[in-house]
């Protein structure tokens, strides 16, 4: 009798766990645009690239007088050792003599918002 009793504990701990398992994935696709495990690690990435070209903006305007109109400029000039592209991202720069507008677009394939920016109020924006 007592190993029934031990077995039944067993498998609801058991039961509770994947329970608690499905519910925390649940929550953390939930707070993902576009509602994907897969594509959680890859916006990810993606935000901290565009904060990186962010601070290399900032950092390129105080000492050039003028912001950079492209990711090759900023990787020529040593501000920044990232390249275009994280795919399904590709970046690309908005620059303007009063502030720049960093934009990452996602290509074709589904999982995560169509486009992340940041401009120079180091504001991440997401839209689907």
């Amino acid at each position: 009798m007592a190993r029934m009793f031990g077995l039944l504990v067993t498998l609801i701990a058991i039961a509770i766990g994947i329970y608690l398992y499905a519910k925390q994935s649940q929550t953390l696709a939930g707070s993902v645009p576009g509602g994907t495990l897969k594509s959680a690690p890859e916006i990810a990435g993606v935000k901290g690239d565009l904060l990186s070209i962010a601070n290399a903006e900032r950092s390129y305007m105080a000492s050039e007088g003028k912001y950079a109109s492209s990711i090759d400029e900023l990787v020529n000039a040593h501000y920044l050792t990232i390249r275009g592209a994280r795919p399904p991202y590709s970046y690309n720069i908005e620059a303007s003599s009063s502030g720049f507008r960093v934009i990452a677009t996602r290509s074709g394939e589904s999982g995560g918002p169509s486009e992340i920016s940041i401009d120079e109020t180091m504001q991440i924006q997401t839209s689907d």
